[in-house]
């Protein structure tokens, strides 16, 4: 979505311009920079940038408000919209697609609407830990086009709780 588009939305709806959107942490853990993914698709950041989450807890959570554009048929990673236009990529883990689903299960669907923290997937972490690549999970922006600023955060983060990015668009 372009900037005139959003800009019609943001009057079309009457709400006040935003200069910076805050994403908090889709899983629970410990904040990895996106480079030390052992995937070069993230870590040269090839699909978007921002962070990586070294994951505890079972559930993935929507990390912003906006709308399911997709979840991929093993439910291990989804796409997002935010109602200005900013697209979100959650992967959880490094070739968990390989395991076809097992270890995952949804608990959103496709076009729902959510609200950040409400949780889209449920996962076993000690399985994924024993038969994926690595449990890294990256969250990125994928129109990176759009933003003027990427604030990266640090340190350990509660899924729905502790913001992980603040970006402006």
């Amino acid at each position: 979505m372009g900037f005139l588009s959003r800009l019609r939305r943001i009057i079309d709806n009457r709400e006040a311009p935003i200069e910076g959107v805050e994403l908090v942490a889709p899983v629970s853990g410990k904040l990895v920079p996106i480079e030390n993914v052992p995937d070069v698709v993230f870590s040269e950041k090839i699909v978007g940038d921002g962070v990586a989450i070294d994951p505890s807890g079972n559930q993935v959570v929507a990390p912003i408000d906006g709308t399911i554009g997709r979840i991929f048929d093993a439910n291990h990673a989804f796409a997002m919209e935010s109602p200005l236009g900013l697209e979100i990529f959650v992967h959880f883990g490094i070739d968990t697609v390989e395991l076809r689903g097992t270890g995952f299960k949804r608990l959103a669907e496709e076009g729902q609407k959510v609200v950040a923290g409400e949780p889209i997937l449920e996962f076993d972490l000690e399985y994924l830990k024993e038969h994926a690549k690595s449990v890294l999970t990256p969250v990125v922006i994928a129109n990176m086009e759009d933003v003027k600023q990427l604030n990266k955060l640090e340190g350990t983060v509660e899924a729905g709780v502790t913001p992980i990015l603040t970006i402006e668009l």
